[in-house]
């Protein structure tokens, strides 16, 4: 789809990032998108999304970077009344509201270990708890995530879970910087 070319660039190192977006349309496959920031990340995130069998679906982007841990808790998994001094209703996180769709985590290089465990939680047993619930939410949810940091060096140097890398690299997208790829500039 040459249009589609408009969305993610022009170059080689772009088109090759186009296969790949591709082969993984139909797949639910989880994504870790790797490169320099401003190198067009999430509009690879949003190409995947654009192509994938989930297109129809809620399509929810966080950013773990702006958020404290406590706050980033409770906006991927929401809470229920009176679960801290602000939680003044029950309230659906992010996670449930890109239920039967897809969630975009960018920056997940930024997460504490503690939120760590709990997003391999959901990639593995499919399901997770509102910040002061018991419930067992179900969670169908695609996650596409994007970092600018060197995953596996931060699970070398014990900063990032080893489990949790293996589960978001299942489709590993390396963005070549933009130094190489000075005509995909304009796009971006």
């Amino acid at each position: 789809n040459s249009s589609f070319y408009g969305i993610i660039g022009h170059g080689k190192a772009m088109q090759e990032i186009f296969k790949l977006i591709q082969e993984i349309s139909n797949s639910d496959t989880t994504v870790l998108i790797q490169g320099e920031s401003g190198t067009g990340k999430e509009m690879i995130a949003n190409a995947i999304q654009a192509t994938s069998r989930r297109k129809a679906e809620a399509f929810v982007k966080v950013n773990c970077s702006v958020f404290p841990e406590n706050l980033l808790a409770s906006e991927l998994f929401g809470h229920i009344k009176g679960s801290f001094t602000d939680a003044v209703k029950d309230r659906p996180g992010r996670f449930e509201i890109a239920n039967e769709g897809t969630i975009f985590l960018d920056e997940i290089g930024d997460l504490e270990m503690s939120l760590q465990a709990k997003i391999l939680r959901v990639i593995q047993e499919k399901e997770f708890e509102r910040v002061g619930g018991n419930d067992v939410i179900l969670s169908d949810v695609r996650i596409i995530s994007a970092t600018n940091r060197n995953l596996k060096q931060a699970v070398d140097n014990n900063l990032f879970r080893e489990d949790l890398y293996y589960r978001l690299n299942s489709f590993p997208i390396e963005v070549p910087p933009l130094r190489n790829r000075k005509g995909d500039i304009p796009l971006l």
